[in-house]
């Protein structure tokens, strides 16, 4: 018992020490740069608070069972040679590979969110805040994040690009999920930057926030990429106009 205490007690001062770190990076820049003036201290901010120690103090525990009936079954398919040739494509590139097949994996979880309602239940706790800023982006359902980051994980370990076997713990599912938990916090803020063409290869505060609209029925259930906004492309669910933000937000 006394382990366990320990233990969550270190894990409560780790994730403090990583607010303290997001605050100081987000609070000024959505002072000085703010795309809407609103009070730091805006409606719903403890509670989103709140969901931020929740959603990273839940055991990880969840993700082990179906990442690992995932891992056993290409590790049957690795015996026959299937995957072999992952070995030899340079790490860098694994990379980015990982990155790109997770984000359409995450594409796909987040849009059936949005289209299955019973899906939609969980999800349409983290589209309820109507003030959008850095910390919105932990306002989630547990299970809403369960889903969207196996459905982002699964591909990845499918396409025999993350390790199944091993006594060593593979690093690219780990990079992946923790760049893709930098640049959500980063496309929630409340800033009014825009980027040029830059905004149809990786997705921004303006991109992100247009999902978040509640402007109208014509405007809704786009840009579900949270990385490649190219994806919402390709599956005809962009939307981003040159100098428009959303009028408000909310369901």
């Amino acid at each position: 018992m006394q382990h366990y205490i320990q233990s969550f007690v270190l894990d409560v001062f780790r994730l403090s020490i990583w607010l303290v770190l997001l605050t100081i990076i987000f609070v000024p820049l959505e002072t000085f740069c703010f795309q809407k003036r609103q009070q730091v201290f805006r409606k719903g901010f403890f509670t989103d608070l709140g969901y931020y120690f929740l959603n990273n103090l839940i055991p990880k525990f969840f993700l082990v069972l179906p990442i690992s009936i995932v891992a056993r079954g290409v590790h049957h398919l690795e015996m026959t040679g299937l995957y072999s040739w992952v070995v030899y494509i340079p790490l860098p590139i694994r990379l980015m590979l990982v990155i790109v097949v997770g984000d359409f994996g995450a594409y796909w979880g987040h849009r059936w969110c949005h289209e299955i309602p019973f899906l939609w239940r969980f999800h349409s706790i983290h589209h309820s805040a109507e003030e959008i800023d850095w910390l919105v982006n932990t306002r989630a359902h547990p299970l809403d994040l369960f889903f969207t980051r196996v459905c982002g994980l699964i591909p990845i370990y499918l396409m025999g690009l993350a390790q199944s076997t091993g006594k060593t713990t593979d690093l690219l599912p780990l990079l992946y999920t923790l760049f893709g938990i930098i640049w959500s916090f980063f496309i929630h803020a409340n800033i009014c930057w825009r980027f040029g063409w830059l905004e149809k290869l990786l997705s921004t505060p303006a991109f992100h926030h247009w999902h978040h609209t509640n402007d109208g029925k014509e405007y809704i259930n786009k840009n579900y990429a949270a990385i490649f906004p190219w994806i919402d492309k390709l599956f005809g669910t962009f939307y981003l106009p040159r100098n428009r933000w959303p009028s408000k937000y909310g369901i």
